[in-house]
């Protein structure tokens, strides 16, 4: 090859570097590390890396690069929810441990649905703006599958673990194969073998359930029993240079869980204060902490049929499984619904959860201020803790307890990245490293409800419309609106149809059109209908046009109806009744 030809070789290489590059001009990046704004920084994304940070007077623009204009916008490292579930779905069905309906829905279904559904959850993250995930316990398969979005800069990245080592395991969650959430350790055999058994699925971690007084013992004697297996477990994964997270409650189950090497407590302690010698003890040890604060509320909100879903939840969660949290109002087994109703309302149950509540926000509090490594992460999967729409409702308990936004937010990018060491490759906006970033139109240092304010996400350096990544299908839109009729929520209501939309007695009669004359038509039954809930009980989807067969409840009167959805361009545009 000759000189000239070099040279125009090298030529086209560079031009295509620069045509590969990305500035986003004139925006204030947040420094998560030291706490502070920068304002009027030009920041530039070369293939999939942070290349420069630089004031945006310093910077000169190629002419063919692209360019993202960041005035007014702010510019955060992408965030990590560190506790989440691919195995478990959100909805009512997920945890046949915890209510089992096995009868209405088969739970092989249920297992079905999350292996399916892996791609679509990892999407439906990275649109609101989670580019990592931790998986605290999952199976086989789903760690196998994990490798099909490797390097997929359309899903958020995953950390993740194998079956969870405990020393109980449920009945209903019980053999279930390589499609199993739990591996039985009754040994310290067993639990050494329950580690060696991960390793050929090349785990990031390993995660024990320690449960104290499952077999018929006190909390502590129990956890003590236990305590041989979870310490062998413990070496063993250590000695394979694999991290260890450890689910512990209680204050005892957590502190020998730390004395004896786990790296990572995955739930907050609820059953007493902490004191200054616990904190210091983890201190020492390094040892992280997710709080998981909201997911026993999900539970006990579902069963008590009092859940209050914003308007946040009904747009950004799967729509099927938040419409299934609603479905204890109209199945078949009213004794089974009642006793869980009761439970769930009765004065002495909602007084200890609030007690516990209250003790994991102080206890998360006095961690903080230690210094402690905190890291954000939901327990999404959970029945009541949806995956997605919960990260916020967590902020906003960590903002409960007394941490400040800026801790929250830390917490919530570069403390996920420190959990597997990986500081240096993501989690702050910092030049060499992965362009994993959130570009938003409101400070959520001033409001943590701004996090959701999502004008692009970047995952690998690649930019991304939020709503372009996991768009409505049809069906998504007719069960957005089927929830926000039955949580009441007008405007979450109307959000799915059009401006224009057109609503039609079968087969032609025009009842009315337009979105605020139906406003007028709802927002009134809403507040005035006492009892009123739809049920679904058949949806057939030909193309664009849903139809659903209901049963609608509206106070002492039951009535049945067909509802014909027409969708266009990304709306609700035409709806047909029959009654």
């Amino acid at each position: 090859m000759t000189r000239k030809h070099l040279l125009a070789c090298a030529f086209l290489i560079s031009s295509f570097s620069l045509f590969a590059q990305t500035y986003i001009t004139h925006v204030t990046v947040a420094d998560v590390e030291k706490q502070r704004l920068l304002p009027d920084q030009t920041v530039v994304i070369t293939d999939g890396l942070i290349s420069n940070i630089k004031k945006s007077s310093s910077i000169k623009i190629p002419q063919n690069a692209t360019v993202i204009d960041g005035r007014g916008k702010f510019l955060f490292p992408g965030l990590v929810d560190a506790h989440i579930h691919f195995s478990q779905n959100g909805g009512l069905y997920t945890r046949p441990d915890a209510i089992d309906l096995r009868k209405y829905m088969d739970y092989n279904d249920e297992i079905a649905l999350a292996k399916s559904d892996m791609e679509t959850k990892l999407k439906r993250y990275l649109q609101n703006g989670i580019t990592t995930v931790v998986d605290v316990g999952s199976t086989f398969n789903l760690l196998d599958a994990r490798n099909d979005f490797k390097d997929n800069p359309t899903t958020a990245q995953i950390f993740m673990t194998g079956p969870l080592l405990t020393t109980y395991e449920p009945a209903a969650l019980a053999n279930l194969g390589n499609d199993g959430v739990f591996t039985l350790t009754k040994t310290i055999e067993e639990g050494v073998k329950g580690v060696q058994q991960q390793l050929p699925h090349q785990p990031d971690f390993i995660k024990i359930w320690y449960i104290a007084g499952a077999d018929g013992l006190g909390v502590e004697e129990s956890a003590r029993k236990n305590l041989p297996i979870v310490k062998a477990i413990i070496e063993e994964a250590h000695k394979h240079r694999l991290k260890v997270a450890v689910h512990a409650t209680e204050r005892i189950t957590a502190q020998l869980a730390v004395e004896n090497g786990a790296d990572f407590l995955v739930h907050s302690v609820d059953d007493e204060v902490i004191t200054d010698n616990f904190v210091a003890l983890l201190k020492k040890n390094n040892v992280a902490l997710c709080p998981t604060l909201v997911v026993p509320s999900g539970y006990m909100d579902t069963f008590s049929q009092k859940l209050e879903l914003g308007t946040h939840d009904l747009q950004k969660a799967d729509p099927y499984q938040l419409g299934t949290l609603l479905d204890l109002k109209h199945l078949p087994e009213p004794s089974l619904i009642e006793n869980y109703k009761k439970y769930a309302n009765d004065p002495k149950n909602v007084a200890k959860l609030k007690k516990s509540d209250s003790i994991s926000r102080v206890n998360l509090k006095k961690l903080c201020d230690a210094g402690v490594l905190i890291v954000t992460g939901t327990d999404a999967g959970n029945i009541g803790t949806l995956h997605t729409s919960s990260y916020l409702p967590e902020l906003k308990a960590m903002q409960q307890s007394g941490m400040s936004n800026w801790d929250i937010i830390q917490a919530s990018t570069v403390n996920g990245a420190k959990l597997f060491g990986k500081e240096n490759e993501f989690g702050t906006v910092t030049t060499g490293k992965k362009a994993n970033l959130l570009l938003l139109d409101a400070n959520p240092i001033e409001d943590l409800e701004n996090i959701t304010q999502i004008h692009t996400v970047f995952n690998q350096g690649e930019a991304f419309n939020p709503n372009e990544v996991l768009q409505d299908s049809p069906t998504d839109l007719a069960q957005r609106q089927l929830n926000a009729y039955n949580l009441r929520n007008i405007e979450a209501f109307l959000e799915p149809y059009a401006e224009d939309v057109e609503v039609y007695a079968f087969p032609n009669q025009l009842l009315y059109k337009g979105k605020e004359t139906m406003r007028g038509q709802y927002a009134q039954m809403f507040e005035n209908t006492p009892d009123l809930h739809c049920e679904l009980r058949e949806r057939i989807v030909q193309g664009n046009v849903v139809i659903d067969k209901e049963r609608v409840q509206f106070g002492p009167e039951t009535v049945e109806a067909v509802a014909m959805y027409h969708v266009e361009n990304g709306k609700i545009k035409k709806v047909y009744f029959i009654q």
